[in-house]
Parts: structure tokens; sequence; C-alpha cells
């Protein structure tokens, strides 16, 4: 059996996963793209060895059994609604887009069908999930990015705030997940994924730094559970495409995707 895949957006995490699977995934095909620029999409796929068709956002669910989601957010909910309704796997990498509609989690449930996130640029989330099985204490996310990545952000352009002219790090947020979300919405995916994994966005405690001294979207990750007690620190490499985008967020999908008819699975 072929899973048929189709991606809503070729941008820094669309491309490099529909190249990889044009190349050949055994039990995964490709078979439709959207984008907002139909035309320069068809352009981009024109050298790959069999070009999927490039159609309308609404027109995805019906050609696939899976759905990913790498546009942007304002495209999440339509996109979101019609895959679930069609019965379609829906995979999101807008995650903080999700928290406003977790009606699309009881939609899921009422056409027996799932919402699969990807790990992303973020590790460990494995162990928080298999923690969450007990009793977690306390999560605890530090996020350090290079200025350049943070300055489009929503909080930092009603702000006024000029991170061009950084010399030190500044801190732009410390509080709860759920309150970074709507000031970071773009900004903040792989904390709400920690934070849905673990004890939740209320609970979950986040800061995220603009800082002139790492060239890295960096991250420290503290959990304290009645099972385990860990830390762990990632260093992603920015996409030169998009810097706020780690380059381990399209491979995160490709994992995920072959996850789904691979014969031998490590890790949950």
């Amino acid at each position: 059996m072929t899973i048929k895949v189709a991606l809503c957006g070729l941008g820094a995490v669309g491309m490099p996963v529909a190249r990889w699977l044009d190349a050949g995934v055994p039990g995964l095909s490709l078979v439709a793209l959207s984008a907002a620029d139909i035309d320069r999409a068809v352009a981009k796929v024109a050298d790959f060895r069999t070009p999927p068709p490039v159609v309308t956002l609404g027109q995805l669910p019906d050609m696939a059994d899976i759905v990913v989601e790498c546009a942007p957010p304002e495209l999440f909910a339509e996109l979101g609604e019609a895959t679930l309704r069609a019965g379609k796997i829906f995979m999101p990498l807008s995650v903080t887009s999700l928290l406003p509609r977790l009606d699309l989690v009881d939609l899921a449930k009422q056409f027996g069908t799932r919402i699969i996130v990807p790990s992303g640029a973020i590790v460990g989330l494995d162990a928080v999930r298999a923690a969450s099985y007990g009793t977690i204490y306390s999560v605890v996310m530090k996020t350090r990015k290079p200025p350049k990545s943070l300055r489009d952000a929503k909080f930092v352009v009603e702000q006024g705030y000029d991170l061009d002219a950084l010399t030190e790090p500044m801190m732009l947020y410390s509080g709860t997940v759920s309150e970074a979300a709507a000031m970071f919405p773009a900004n903040v995916n792989i904390a709400v994924a920690l934070a849905f994994a673990g004890i939740g966005p209320e609970k979950t405690l986040y800061e995220i730094w603009a800082d002139p001294g790492v060239d890295r979207n960096s991250h420290t990750v503290a959990v304290d559970a009645d099972s385990t007690r860990f830390e762990i620190s990632v260093a992603g490499v920015p996409t030169k495409e998009t810097p706020g985008t780690g380059k381990l967020t399209p491979l995160s999908v490709m994992a995920t995707l072959e996850g789904l008819v691979t014969t031998f699975r490590v890790g949950t």
C-alpha cells in the first residue's frame, strides 16, 4: 500500500520534503502541491522526475491520504478543516495555529482520522510524552535566536524594537507558552509542540531572547517529573530562505512521514 501525500507550501520546509518524495520513498507518493503562486510553484517543480500537479488548497484533501501544512498560518484553519472533514490525516507545521482551533481535534475524532505533529526543530518530545504518562512537575523552555530571525515577529513590530541595533541579549518574553503563542505566532511552534507533548500550553513556561551573540536558533528544555529529570540543548542551523526556520524541520517531516510506512521504527 502506498500513502498519497500532498503538500501545502513550497518554502523552506515544503520544497526539501517535495524533492525527497520525488526522489522516491517506498510506501509514499507525492500526488499534489498547493502554493500561493501557482505559476511559480509549477516552475519550481519543473525539474522533478515526476512533477506533481499544482492545485488549489481546496483540492488537496480529495487527492491525498495525508496533507502536510507548511504554509502561512492564515491558511491553517481552512486547510485543516477541509482535510479532516475529508477523513484524511492532517500534518501541521504551524502548530501555534492549533491552539485557538482545538475543535479540530474533535473533528478528527468525528471523521475517524488523525492530526500528526512532527517534532520540527526540537528534540526530546518522545521523552516528554512518555513522562506525561506519569507526573510531570515542570517544563521550562528557553529560546535564543539571532535578531534577524525575530525582527518581523508580531510582538517586535508592535513594540517598535530595533533588533538589528542590539549589542547584547534582550529577553523579549517570559511566561507561559499559551501567552507567547499570541505574541509570536510564527516563532514558537516548537514550544507549542513541546507543550502539547507534556503538560499543556498553560503550564509550560517559556522564554524567548533575541541574542546577537548566536548564529543558530538555540533552545534548552528542562523537564522535572516523577519518572525522570533531564535537560536538553539544541542549536539548530537556520535555513537561508527563512532564518526563523531550522534545517531540522523539513527533515523531521520526512522522518514522520516515513514512520507511517516503515517496517522498522525507533522511538515514539
